[in-house]
């Protein structure tokens, strides 16, 4: 087992796994958590840190999809290749002799090809290692922390990592309730990020559904890290001091800006969605931050001067639903137009949008909500 010095002066590679379009979203956050040499990648964000940086990361990252430890990369055409090479990786500097061992994997433009074999081999080369460096001679018991691994093989280039997060870091925790088609936390907070709203100002979500846009605003408006009451698997590896644990989650309760003043509101034609939102708020710890109403977005009519809309309404690709969301762009746009200091964020893959809506997008970014491509449509107000 690691000793706790060692363990905090080992340099590791974390990898930040990225929706794609959110790439440079969640680099901005790495940096801004202090890691330097990031390497931007399509999916991935690659930096450098020590142990501590592994809960820092799950802890503070809002919009990566998981933290993942590399452990190696290599060339392998030939299930020999992937053997070998696998086992040649020191695995007994991250996983102890009880460690459980599960190993996903996938297979893009690969000769092998085979994912189900991909992982028999990386999971055998794996246990292998582990049992000639711990002296095992019938098998490892596996009864210990997981640790998951992921053989992923692009174009013949095969990449090893361990997944630090457990469940996505789209699971905060406070979404015990949601609608049909619930927007991601990590794209709510990353759509909030591409605007540059600051908390002094009003945002709207007439869209709001079970809430997630102002609850991630919220976060982010009070400076609350978004992992603060969830738990991840590697809080229980023996490379990661539970100091460093302790440590991470004492910076995240002193950065916390509770006394920060917030004006954020969510509205929604069903009445059972803003009930939704109210308990997801409460469980987030928010209930008192936010202003919930029944409300269809064709009767906001701002008051104050200069604010933020920031929506994701429906798209209109059911069969009966296209007529009611084209009026509703077109109500909404003429509704912002005399809003014209307000500054207009909407995400959907209506292709017409800004026709309906009535005006040309300041900018338009590519995104992705779920598998579904989607525009995230950007209108600056004129005066801030």
């Amino acid at each position: 087992m690691r000793k706790e010095g060692k363990a905090m002066s080992q340099t590791y590679t974390l990898i930040a796994t990225a929706a794609m379009g959110l790439e440079s979203v969640v680099a901005n956050e790495v940096r801004n958590l202090g890691f330097d040499n990031v390497q931007v990648e399509n999916s991935r964000v690659i930096y450098q840190s020590d142990a501590s940086g592994i809960p820092r990361s799950n802890l503070w990252l809002r919009s990566a999809d998981r933290v993942k430890l590399l452990i190696g990369e290599f060339e392998a055409t030939t299930f020999e290749e992937l053997y070998e090479q696998t086992r040649s990786l020191p695995w007994e500097e991250y996983i102890p002799e009880n460690g459980e061992i599960p190993v996903i994997g996938k297979s893009v433009k690969s000769q092998l090809f085979s994912v189900r074999d991909c992982q028999a081999i990386t999971k055998k080369a794996i246990v292998d290692r582990l049992m000639q460096k711990y002296g095992i001679a019938t098998k490892l018991p596996e009864n210990g922390p997981v640790y998951k691994v992921e053989v992923a093989l692009l174009k013949d280039r095969v990449t090893l990592t361990i997944d630090t997060s457990g469940q996505g870091l789209h699971k905060r925790g406070y979404r015990i309730k949601q609608g049909e088609a619930p927007l991601k936390e990590t794209l709510a907070a990353a759509l909030i990020q591409l605007t540059n709203w600051h908390p002094d100002y009003p945002l709207v979500d007439p869209f709001t559904g079970s809430g997630t846009i102002p609850i991630e605003a919220a976060l982010i408006g009070q400076n609350i890290a978004p992992g603060f009451n969830r738990d991840f698997v590697s809080e229980e590896w023996s490379i990661i001091p539970k100091k460093a644990w302790e440590e991470a989650v004492v910076e995240a309760e002193d950065l916390a800006n509770y006394d920060q003043e917030l004006n954020i509101s969510g509205f929604d034609i069903d009445h059972r969605m803003i009930e939704t939102a109210k308990e997801n708020s409460m469980e987030a710890g928010l209930a008192d931050l936010i202003n919930w109403k029944q409300m269809q977005a064709a009767d906001f009519h701002p008051k104050e001067p200069n604010g933020y809309l920031v929506g994701n309404p429906p798209y209109g690709e059911r069969i009966g639903e296209r007529n009611k969301v084209e009026q509703l762009y077109k109500d909404l746009g003429k509704n912002m137009s005399q809003h014209p200091d307000w500054s207009v964020y909407i995400l959907t893959s209506y292709k017409k949008f800004e026709k309906l809506y009535g005006q040309k997008a300041t900018k338009k970014r590519k995104l992705f909500n779920g598998f579904i491509r989607t525009d995230y449509y950007q209108y600056f107000g004129k005066k801030k």
